[in-house]
């Protein structure tokens, strides 16, 4: 353990007048972090797998985003071409430099200007997949990694998701699931995001203001791939955050 690390639970430990854990305590602790057990799941994303895609649609409309659904990934650059054109948008994107997006045939979009990595200062759109959606609420969750720049995900105004409808899971709880046994003890991504909707904050009137502190727009582009029926975020392509199957702690 580093030594400003120390100095720090140190600090918090005398703050709250807390020694340092037992050998039974941490044993316990130790426990519970290997086998981690799930709270009270909310009733409504327990549904079938096509009913669950259908929630998370309405979840994201009812939180100011956009959604198309689309029957293949090879419709993703047409879809992204027109989502700019119908909002009057630079046809420029920034890629996630991940393998299956940069598969997807974007050369059909002649007029479609892509770059690929972490966002830059200019960049008004980026394209970015996500590690699963939960229906529950219309979250993405976003998984950094050498190929998830977390960048993507907040500095362009406007943001399009591809989410694979074998990604989408019910609750919050199947969702860290997922995680954990995608990455694993010690190898966790470096920052997980959890994206509701387009940024918004409210002034001291609680006047709604979107893109305070992100993207203006959201608009997720959703897959119903062959394996939505029940599939998990672990099983296309490789599985969670990028296509390869492959991510890391984002340098």
């Amino acid at each position: 353990m580093s030594t400003s690390r120390q100095h720090i639970l140190g600090a918090l430990r005398r703050s709250l007048q807390r020694d340092q854990p037992s050998a039974e305590e941490r044993k316990q602790l130790e426990a519970r972090l290997a086998d981690p057990q799930a709270g009270l799941v909310p009733a409504r994303g327990q549904r079938p797998h096509a009913e669950q895609l259908d929630l998370m649609e309405e979840m994201l409309r009812e939180l100011a985003a956009t959604v198309v659904r689309l029957d293949d990934a090879d419709q993703v650059p047409q879809a992204v071409a027109d989502y700019l054109k119908g909002e009057n948008l630079p046809p420029q994107v920034r890629l996630a430099p991940r393998g299956d997006l940069r598969a997807l045939p974007w050369s059909d979009q002649p007029l479609l200007e892509v770059t690929e990595g972490p966002a830059r200062e200019p960049d008004t759109t980026a394209v970015t997949g996500a590690f699963a959606g939960i229906a529950e609420t219309g979250t993405l969750m976003m998984a950094s990694g050498p190929e998830a720049p977390i960048t993507l995900n907040f500095l362009p105004e406007n943001h399009i998701v591809v989410l694979r409808g074998s990604q989408v899971v019910g609750a919050y709880e199947e969702a860290w699931a997922e995680l954990r046994q995608r990455f694993g003890q010690g190898a966790m991504p470096r920052a997980v995001n959890m994206i509701t909707g387009p940024s918004r904050t409210g002034d001291i009137e609680q006047t709604i203001q979107l893109g305070a502190h992100g993207p203006r727009r959201l608009h997720v582009l959703l897959i119903d791939d062959a394996q939505s029926s029940g599939a998990s975020p672990n099983s296309v392509n490789g599985g969670g955050v990028n296509g390869d199957g492959s991510d890391g702690p984002q340098a």
